[in-house]
């Protein structure tokens, strides 16, 4: 970076503009082409841009990823395009010129039009909101937050994510809360089937339902808001894991109708690595304590979960970069776009023979996460030969009744890479 450009960097973060002003660094990279680019598919639906590649090729260019691997393990960890790469580098070169001094007293600062802008995103209070770094802190401080005692009842199910049932069992170890688990095999185009598999667990002592909204294994999309109102008829409620929807599906928090919600942003949203979004309903704050320490655990202030002393600003306000990215596309194009992807490359290996999906191709019931196997194989024997024969990475998936491996594009993932997947997957099952 020149003096002149740090000048200017440094002039921007003193004001705390970055990334809520009109010289964020993606209007500077970006507003002018992407504006060119969506003025062309202006009278497209959603559905029809998804398959206009010369409009996600102005995308695509955004983003660094290394051209000698097809990553299709996004549902792990997204790369972040260019800008928000670089807004996170500017704020760490500011913070290192001062910590304490430009940390706390001018980074901290940002964190309130941060918070305003995931609200927006998310359709929810800036004080139902709260910054932190993935899913499983979000979620971990809600499910030790709860006020739960001996005997009451938390019902989920053994497709969640791991991090989420350890939780559970660690309180049920503790406290003798009574952990149940219900099991799916998945794929399941019924969403009556689902909802009613929860009531039927439902007695009079439970007291929370948790739902993953997106299974990460194989991308079932779960009837969130069936679950939420059949459970609060009941009087029972409902946390949201929605470490994989978020930021991927065209949906806003309130609408799903549950009383708590987490998720990471460094998945489809493309924040930097290591951020994440706690959504509390604002009535239900002060019942919940935060995971770590505060001098107000009761209050009904939001903030109390962000009381964790030192963390990466830089990250944080990085996300604000992420955030302009993403409503530059827009979330219904991102959806239809990604979803269209998937679609793309699983309904072609679905013909090749020994080759079987474990995802729905139903809008309703998939998007970006398809699971696919081959006759023969282990996951791990799969994915392995992925990479090393095509350089195309996955992630084998072995969890409860789950065998195959998971694949997951993103909008920077092209046509003629998911053609090599479909070629590859051809070869790997003829041989077998």
């Amino acid at each position: 970076m020149n003096s002149n450009d740090r000048r200017i960097f440094l002039k921007q973060a003193a004001t705390l503009a970055g990334a809520f002003s009109v010289n964020s660094l993606f209007n500077q990279a970006h507003a002018a082409d992407w504006q060119t680019a969506s003025q062309k598919v202006r009278n497209l639906t959603a559905r029809q841009v998804a398959e206009d590649e010369d409009y996600w090729r102005v995308i695509q260019r955004s983003y660094t990823v290394n051209p000698n691997i097809i990553n299709l393990n996004n549902g792990g960890v997204s790369p972040s395009p260019l800008v928000v790469q670089q807004a996170v580098e500017r704020y760490n070169q500011l913070a290192n010129e001062g910590p304490s001094y430009y940390m706390w007293r001018i980074l901290d600062q940002g964190r309130e039009p941060l918070r305003e802008k995931l609200a927006g995103l998310a359709g929810a209070l800036p004080d139902e909101i709260a910054v932190n770094r993935n899913a499983t802190e979000a979620l971990n401080t809600i499910i030790y937050g709860l006020d739960l005692k001996s005997g009451d009842e938390v019902i989920g199910t053994k497709q969640d994510y791991p991090h989420m049932i350890q939780a559970y069992r660690q309180r049920a170890a503790r406290e003798g809360i009574v952990y149940k688990q219900l099991s799916f095999d998945f794929p399941i185009e019924d969403d009556e089937q689902i909802v009613s598999a929860y009531e039927k667990a439902i007695t009079t002592k439970t007291k929370l339902l948790h739902v993953t909204h997106m299974i990460n294994w194989v991308g079932q999309i779960m009837p969130v808001r069936k679950i939420c109102d059949m459970a609060h008829a009941k009087g029972v409620e409902v946390i949201v894991d929605g470490a994989h929807s978020f930021g991927l599906m065209d949906f806003k928090i309130p609408d799903l109708h549950c009383d708590y919600f987490g998720t990471s942003l460094h998945k489809f949203l493309s924040a930097p690595i290591g951020s994440g979004m706690m959504w509390i309903k604002k009535e239900k704050i002060e019942k919940v304590w935060p995971l770590l320490c505060n001098d107000k655990p009761h209050s009904a202030d939001i903030r109390k979960f962000e009381d964790i002393g030192t963390r990466s600003f830089p990250i944080e306000q990085g996300i604000g970069e992420a955030i302009n990215f993403h409503e530059g596309i827009g979330s219904k194009r991102k959806e239809e776009r990604i979803r269209y992807l998937k679609n793309y490359w699983a309904s072609k290996v679905q013909q090749i023979p020994k080759v079987k999906l474990h995802t729905s191709l139903n809008p309703k019931y998939s998007c970006a996460i398809c699971g696919v196997s081959v006759d023969g194989m282990t996951p791990g024997e799969l994915d392995s030969a992925l990479f090393t024969q095509y350089k195309i990475h996955t992630v084998g998936i072995v969890w409860e009744n789950i065998s195959c491996v998971r694949v997951t594009p993103h909008v920077y993932t092209t046509p003629a890479d998911l053609d090599k997947l479909v070629h590859a997957i051809g070869e790997i099952a003829s041989k077998k």
